[in-house]
C-alpha cells in the first residue's frame, strides 16, 4: 500500500537546499538522484537557435550579383576571427585590424623567445625549452561547447584537458590547515560526513515532515554507499580516501590511510567548498584542449581568412558612421590610415572601446562604461624534472588553496617526459591585483615561496624557465573578462545588442559564457546572421 504523502514540494526544496549548504552542489545533485529528482541532459542546457552560415549561394537565390558587402572588423580576437572567417565564406570583402601583433586577442600562448612589454613599460621574455607551453588566457574546452566544431571544421587536433583529478591536492593554511590532503581524501571525509549526518537525522525522524517513508528508505540505501558507512551509519574512512601502500602482489592487500580526521576538523579546513567546482556546466569533465597550444585555434582561423586580410599593428583611433557605411582610422607603423567599408563589427573589449573616440552616440557610450574589466593572472613554471608525476603521482588537475595562488595547474601534456610547465599560479579579483602590483621577479619568488609549502624543496630547486601574466597590464586588452550586473541582455547594455547605423558589437561580454572562446563566438554568430539578413533585404 503507498505510503501518505507527508512532504510537499516546497519542503522538499527546502530540504535539499540545506544538503546543498552542508555538502557542496555534488551532495546536493547525488541526494537528487537518489531521490528520483536529478534533472536528465535533456534539461542540461537551453539550444540556442541553430546558426546557419552564410553561402555565396544566398546571394544567387535572389537573382543578385557582384559583392555581397565590405565589412571592417576591429579585433582579431575570437568573435572578430569568427565573423571575418563565417562573411569571408559568403564572399564578403573583410578586413581586420588588429592593434597587436598577434591574432587571437586574450588567446594566448607564450613559447620559449616570446617576448611581451606590459603597459608600464617592463618587459618579459619567455625562456621556456622547445615543446613547453603556457596557455595565458582560455586553456580548456567543454565537450559541448561550439569551439570545438571550429576546431573539426579548421582541422585543429585536440587532447584531453584534465580539469578534475583525484590525485590533485587542498591546502588551505588559512584555515588551520597544517598538511595538503589529495582530493579523494577530503570527498571521502566531506561526503562520509554529510551522510551520516543525513543518515542520524532520517533515523531520529526529523525528516519526517520532508520525505515519505520510502523516500527516507531510498535515501538512507544511498547515504550508506555514497558515504561508505558502516552498518550502524557512521563514517570510518574506507579506502575511498587512499592508501600509504598502494595494493600489490600477493601478500600486499595495501594500507589504507589512517589518521581519519574529526567532522568539527574536516568542515572547519574547508575542503569542501571546492568540490562544485567540477559540477559546473561549464567545467565538467571531458575537456579539452588543443594540441600544441590554444592558440592553434586563432592560427587556424587566421589561415582560412587569408592574412591578407587581417593587419596587425593596426590600433584603430577612430569609428564614424557615415551616410553610406563606416569609416575606421588607424595607426600602424606611425602612420595613419583610413578603411571604409559597408558595414564594421567592433569586437574590442568594451572599456577599451569606450576609450575610442566615435559618433555611435551617448547612449552606446554609457553602455561601454557600464560593463567593468575583471583580472587574473598566471605564471608558468618550467621544470627540469616531472617530479610531481614521479613523486606525487599527480598527472594532470588542479590543486587548490586559500592562499593567493588560488590554483595550481599540472600539464595535461607531454606525461612521462623529461620537462614539464605547471601554472603556478591562476588567480582572480584581489589576488590577481596583488601580483600585478609586483614585478616579475618578485612574483616569482612569492609563488614559489607557496608552492614550496605544498609541494617541498623541488618546487625550488627543480624550476627551470618562468613567465608572468598579469592581463590587467597588457596593452590593448587590460583585462581578462567582464563585470556586467543583470548579464549582456539587462537593459543598460541594449544599445551593445543592435547595430548603430551600420556598426554591430561582438565579444564574449553580449553572451552568457563571458571569459570562454565559446561565448566570443555565439556573439560573433549572431551578428553575422544579422548583418547577412541585412545585407540581402537591402
Amino acid at each position: 500500500m503507498a505510503q501518505p504523502q507527508h512532504g510537499s514540494g516546497t519542503s522538499r526544496r527546502a530540504f535539499l537546499r540545506n544538503v546543498g549548504l552542508t555538502g557542496g552542489a555534488g551532495a546536493m545533485f547525488a541526494t537528487m538522484g537518489a531521490l528520483g529528482l536529478a534533472p536528465t541532459a535533456a534539461y542540461a542546457a537551453e539550444k540556442e537557435a541553430p546558426f546557419q552560415a552564410p553561402r555565396r549561394s544566398d546571394f544567387t537565390l535572389q537573382g543578385r550579383s557582384g559583392r555581397p558587402a565590405e565589412v571592417v572588423v576591429i579585433g582579431a580576437g575570437i568573435a572578430g576571427l569568427t565573423c571575418a572567417y563565417e562573411l569571408g565564406k559568403a564572399g564578403y570583402d573583410c578586413t581586420v585590424l588588429e592593434a597587436r601583433d598577434r591574432v587571437g586577442g586574450r588567446n594566448l600562448t607564450v613559447r620559449g623567445g616570446d617576448s611581451l612589454t606590459d603597459i608600464n613599460g617592463v618587459e618579459q621574455t619567455a625562456r621556456f625549452s622547445k615543446g613547453q607551453y603556457m596557455n595565458a588566457g582560455p586553456a580548456r574546452l567543454a565537450q559541448w561547447m561550439v569551439t570545438l566544431d571550429y576546431c573539426r571544421e579548421l582541422g585543429v587536433p585536440i587532447e584531453v584537458f584534465t580539469n578534475s583529478n583525484a590525485s590533485a591536492l587542498i591546502y588551505n593554511p588559512g584555515r588551520g590547515m597544517t598538511a595538503p590532503v589529495r582530493y579523494r581524501t577530503a570527498k571521502a571525509d566531506v561526503y562520509g560526513y554529510v551522510s551520516e549526518l543525513l543518515s542520524k537525522a532520517t533515523n531520529a525522524g526529523a525528516l519526517d515532515g520532508e520525505l515519505t517513508a520510502d523516500d527516507k528508505e531510498r535515501l538512507l540505501t544511498f547515504l550508506k554507499s555514497y558515504g561508505s558507512l558502516g552498518a550502524d551509519y557512521t563514517y570510518a574512512g574506507t579506502e575511498h580516501r587512499g592508501f600509504t601502500v598502494d595494493p600489490g602482489a600477493s601478500g600486499t592487500p595495501g594500507d589504507e590511510l589512517g589518521g581519519v580526521p574529526s567532522l568539527s576538523e574536516v568542515f572547519a579546513s574547508n575542503v569542501g567548498r571546492y568540490f562544485s567546482f567540477e559540477f559546473g556546466y561549464d567545467q565538467a569533465m571531458l575537456m579539452f584542449q588543443p594540441v600544441g597550444g590554444m592558440d592553434r585555434i586563432p592560427e587556424a582561423f587566421a589561415r582560412a581568412i587569408g592574412q591578407e586580410r587581417i593587419r596587425t599593428g593596426a590600433a584603430v583611433t577612430d569609428i564614424n558612421n557615415t551616410g553610406d557605411g563606416v569609416r575606421v582610422s588607424y595607426t600602424q607603423h606611425g602612420r595613419t590610415r583610413v578603411v571604409r567599408a559597408d558595414y564594421c563589427v567592433a569586437t574590442l573589449a568594451p572599456h577599451l572601446l569606450a576609450r575610442t573616440p566615435h559618433n555611435l552616440g551617448s547612449e552606446v557610450q554609457t553602455a561601454l562604461l557600464a560593463v567593468k574589466p575583471s583580472y587574473a593572472s598566471k605564471i608558468g613554471l618550467e621544470y627540469r624534472s616531472r617530479w610531481w608525476e614521479k613523486d606525487f603521482r599527480i598527472f594532470g588537475g588542479i590543486t587548490e588553496t586559500d592562499m593567493d595562488l588560488d590554483h595550481i595547474w599540472y600539464p595535461s601534456y607531454g606525461h612521462l617526459g623529461d620537462r614539464g610547465l605547471i601554472i603556478g599560479y591562476y588567480n582572480t579579483g584581489a589576488h590577481s591585483e596583488v601580483y600585478s602590483a609586483l614585478t616579475p621577479a618578485e612574483r616569482l619568488e612569492r609563488a614559489v615561496a607557496q608552492g614550496v609549502m605544498i609541494h617541498g624543496d623541488k618546487y625550488r630547486t627543480e624550476l627551470a624557465a618562468s613567465f608572468s601574466h598579469q592581463w590587467k597590464l597588457v596593452p590593448h586588452l587590460e583585462g581578462a573578462w567582464h563585470s556586467m550586473p543583470g548579464g549582456p541582455d539587462a537593459p543598460a547594455y541594449a544599445p551593445l545588442n543592435k547595430p548603430q547605423g551600420n556598426v554591430y558589437f561582438a565579444g564574449d561580454y553580449l553572451s552568457y559564457l563571458d571569459a570562454w572562446q565559446h561565448g566570443a563566438i555565439s556573439s560573433a554568430r549572431k551578428v553575422v546572421s544579422e548583418l547577412h539578413q541585412r545585407v540581402l533585404a537591402s
